[in-house]
């Protein structure tokens, strides 16, 4: 089942930046409540387009500690998030895969280059690796 799951993402998603640099890894950490790594840094340089993942409806657009945040929820009960961005898209927004959702803001913490898009997958609570909806990164089973 997962890696049929694994298998439609991988033809429904694409990067939200071009070209795609991971400056920094997804580094769970070893209990929900410790710090670490939820997502991924891509670098790319500032005012880049960010676009959608994957098809989805965007369900949040705001500041969160000062920083531009785009939500998307997914099939199977997926959400990607995407900052910091300066939003082109509105809650409730439609969008396909590609899709721009704005335009990346300088600086991120713990990025040393002069912009990184973070971007950050979840199912329900729990944080999974982005880049395994890209055929890459660390496949986690997860009860049904």
């Amino acid at each position: 089942m997962l890696r049929l799951l694994i298998l439609l993402a991988v033809a429904a998603f694409g990067w939200p930046v071009t070209p795609p640099s991971v400056v920094r890894p997804f580094d769970p950490p070893p209990q929900p409540w410790l710090a670490g790594h939820r997502g991924v840094d891509l670098a790319a340089p500032p005012s880049s387009v960010v676009r959608a993942a994957g098809p989805g409806v965007v369900v949040f657009v705001g500041r969160v500690a000062g920083r531009g945040v785009v939500s998307v929820a997914h099939a199977g009960g997926l959400r990607t998030t995407y900052e910091p961005v300066t939003a082109s898209v509105s809650r409730g927004s439609v969008v396909a895969r590609g899709d721009p959702l704005g335009l990346l803001e300088p600086g991120h913490p713990g990025c040393a280059a002069s912009a990184c898009l973070h971007w950050g997958l979840r199912r329900g609570s729990t944080y999974l690796d982005p880049l395994t909806l890209l055929g890459l990164g660390r496949a986690r089973l997860l009860p049904l």
